[in-house]
């Protein structure tokens, strides 16, 4: 059975996903350039703090709902997770970095049901299975694997407790809130970091592509709010699996990186699980 209000949170997932990986190509690009991951995750943090700022609307007693601990845990997560993927890009393929970056909605599957009672389906869950394997086939462990595939892995792993902690929050929390909390507390976070690492020699590529990061990692993060709010986080976690497709193809755009035969074929079963997964969120309905 169709379900409109399904539909619409997949769409804002997918949205999202593109403006994420907008955001950590324009990272990559600057990591090619010299720019390390820690100072392009701190000016992400920063910059996206100050452009949301004006338009949060937040109220004073929104001011006094930043001190929730909660807000703060999970700013803390992101930011490990943005920090760790751009570690990750800098050294592999976007397309197999976003393959092993897909164990997230395995754990957001599992401890939606573990913290939040969320149902698991067997079904479901068969297909998740199919997909870890297809990011064991692009993570190659003990044959190929890299340390920066660990990374990729340990994002993967931290975004899928950022999408529980999203709908953990979202009904208590505005979405505006929830976007600029994780803005400013990462920034904080981030500032002894970005701080110690050297500064790139500016110009207006690097100036743009910081501002491009920046924001579209602040839009799609504030697009997966809405969606969070409108459905369960365990429905909503297969749609990220379309990420790669866009991922796939920017990587060989921008930068000829076409997966090898065994990380195509795991990418193949990422993406297949993910969709035959949808195909069950729809019937449930």
């Amino acid at each position: 059975m169709f379900n409109p209000t399904l539909a619409r949170a997949a769409a804002l997932v997918f949205a999202s996903m593109l403006m994420i990986v907008t955001g950590d190509t324009a990272g990559k690009l600057l990591a090619a350039d010299g720019v390390h991951p820690f100072f392009i995750a701190w000016t992400r943090f920063v910059l996206g703090a100050v452009m949301v700022l004006p338009f949060c609307g937040l109220t004073r007693a929104n001011w006094r709902d930043v001190g929730d601990w909660r807000l703060a845990l999970r700013a803390a997560i992101i930011a490990c997770a943005i920090c760790s993927i751009l570690t990750a890009l800098k050294t592999e393929p976007i397309a197999n970095v976003f393959g092993a970056f897909f164990i997230g909605p395995v754990v957001a599957y599992l401890l939606a049901a573990v913290l939040l009672g969320e149902r698991l389906e067997w079904a479901r869950t068969g297909l998740l299975g199919i997909g870890v394997i297809g990011v064991v086939l692009v993570v190659k462990p003990g044959f190929g694997a890299t340390a920066g595939m660990g990374f990729a892995l340990l994002a993967g792993t931290l975004y899928g407790c950022f999408l529980v902690s999203n709908r953990w929050l979202a009904p208590h929390v505005r979405p505006r809130l929830l976007l600029f909390s994780q803005l400013a507390f990462g920034a904080v976070l981030l500032t002894p970091l970005g701080l110690s690492v050297p500064v790139p020699g500016w110009h207006g590529v690097t100036a743009a592509l910081i501002g491009l990061s920046a924001l579209a990692s602040a839009v799609g993060n504030f697009v997966m709010v809405l969606a969070a709010r409108m459905a369960p986080a365990n429905h909503l976690a297969p749609f990220i699996y379309l990420q790669l497709i866009p991922a796939t193809y920017v990587g060989w755009l921008v930068f000829g990186d076409w997966p090898d035969t065994l990380t195509m074929l795991g990418l193949v079963l990422v993406t297949g699980s993910g969709l035959a997964t949808l195909t069950l969120v729809r019937r449930a309905g």
